[in-house]
């Protein structure tokens, strides 16, 4: 397979997965039960002095979402425009460097999150490992 497809769909895959990323991190205060509505008030309520302004852990958790939304697009396009550069030095040190990114994102979305972003990071991280060593069809540009 080569390079180019190989990349491409890496990045559809980060692509999906920020979409879903996009939704929770949106929607993250709409409680399902009254349980999870007593934390979700606990983190928005209980507000301290950080850095000379008053926040509250929710902040930091919707800032967080917020951030990775701005990553996994950035990771998306990317991927994307690494396709048309297979054959480029800084192309395959950019796609080194991806690889673990994507690697490390998808251990830590196994471990304190769920499945499906996980396995949506690690097989990018595949796809963009296996594009360093697949056929390289598209010449560097000038």
């Amino acid at each position: 397979m080569k390079a180019k497809i190989l990349l491409r769909t890496a990045s559809i895959m980060v692509m999906l997965h920020t979409l879903g990323h996009t939704l929770g991190a949106l929607s993250w205060k709409n409680a399902p039960n009254a349980a999870i509505k007593v934390v979700i008030d606990g983190m928005l309520g209980n507000r301290f002095d950080f850095g000379g302004k008053s926040v509250s852990i929710g902040d930091f958790y919707a800032g967080y979402g917020y951030s990775m939304i701005g990553v996994l697009l950035m990771i998306t396009v990317l991927l994307w425009l690494l396709s048309n550069e297979t054959i480029s030095t800084l192309s395959r040190q950019i796609r080194w460097i991806t690889s673990i990114l994507l690697l490390f994102l998808g251990v830590v979305e196994l471990t304190c999150f769920f499945p499906l972003p996980a396995v949506l990071s690690l097989l990018a991280a595949i796809a963009t490992l296996v594009s360093l060593f697949a056929k390289q069809g598209n010449k560097a540009s000038s």
